[in-house]
């Protein structure tokens, strides 16, 4: 089930968050030994109850969710899959933690990723490489994977993962769900363990386009301990996806035929085709700078990971 669907259900009292989280359990017993979605398993059954006994009426309502380890969770280990954090356990939510148990989540548990979130493939984490959920002998992409793998697996009915440069989107298609970027600074930072802070963003992976929505609708907006958060006037995602796209203007950048894969380039023209299947305007346009952006990056992010982790 994907997390709306399981939303009615819990809505009208057809299944409990108990019931709910003993199916997560199951399948988090039978499957993390092969694939190593999480580091940490939390006791999701207390939690369940407690939820059970505090009903909101958020559709994230008893609803199980992952949390990448590098997001601090109070009294639950969070390691960013280092052993120099080993027994690190946080005497503080991240704020987005804090906003998902406000609307009724079950933490299942701190997923695994590339130690500190640098790398792209899940196998650089102190704590065993994961694995990805479709075919073991593959990658599940990174940095991360773990909470790819653990909604594929259905370990969880939804995830937080942390982005980069691509560490949502990668693993998120690797692992054959949906992942979301937000825009810098729609989602607080706070609680987060830093590799580029101009660059890091937490934000949601699940099973559909409308379970991210849902998700990034409980994380997002102003936070008064992130001073680069928004304080705009937050929308409501999940409303917004019924709205009709008819004549909705999507640029193409010239340049893209200059990177990628055939597979890749294939895919962003079947996408552009699909748009113009619905009314949209597709036309294409000039991103000159792209071909500084890879450099920039690697300039940007390496700097600011040497400051912010040399602490450690």
């Amino acid at each position: 089930m994907k997390i709306f669907e399981a939303a009615e259900l819990l809505k009208h009292n057809k299944i409990s968050p108990v019931e709910i989280w003993r199916y997560v359990q199951k399948n988090i017993d039978e499957k993390n030994s092969l694939n190593r979605a999480y580091i940490t398993i939390c006791n999701g059954e207390e939690n369940a109850l407690r939820v059970q006994r505090n009903r909101t009426e958020s559709p994230l309502w008893g609803i199980p969710v992952a949390i990448k380890d590098n997001i601090c969770t109070k009294n639950i280990r969070t390691t960013a899959a280092s052993r120099m954090l080993e027994n690190f356990v946080p005497t503080y939510n991240a704020t987005v933690v804090d906003r998902l148990l406000a609307h009724g989540v079950v933490i299942t548990g701190k997923t695994n990723m590339d130690e500190f979130g640098m790398g792209s493939e899940g196998k650089f984490s102190a704590y065993g490489q994961a694995t990805n959920p479709i075919n073991e002998l593959f990658v599940p992409g990174g940095s991360s994977g773990g909470s790819g793998v653990s909604v594929k697996s259905n370990m969880a009915f939804g995830a937080l993962g942390t982005d980069t440069g691509g560490s949502i989107r990668q693993p998120a298609a690797f692992c054959g769900v949906y992942g979301l970027k937000p825009s810098y600074s729609l989602v607080s930072r706070y609680g987060l363990i830093a590799f580029a802070s101009s660059l890091d963003v937490i934000g949601p992976m699940a099973k559909s386009a409308k379970d991210c929505a849902i998700l990034l609708d409980a994380i997002a907006g102003g936070d008064m301990h992130d001073a680069t958060s928004s304080k705009r006037v937050k929308e409501n995602y999940a409303d917004n996806l019924s709205e009709n796209i008819k004549g909705l203007r999507i640029g193409v950048p010239r340049e893209y035929a200059d990177y990628g894969t055939t597979a890749v380039k294939t895919a962003i023209k079947t996408a552009a085709e699909n748009f113009r299947t619905l009314g949209c305007r597709v036309e294409e346009c000039s991103l000159k700078s792209l071909k500084y952006a890879e450099g920039a990056y690697y300039v940007i992010s390496s700097s600011e990971a040497s400051s912010n982790l040399a602490r450690y």
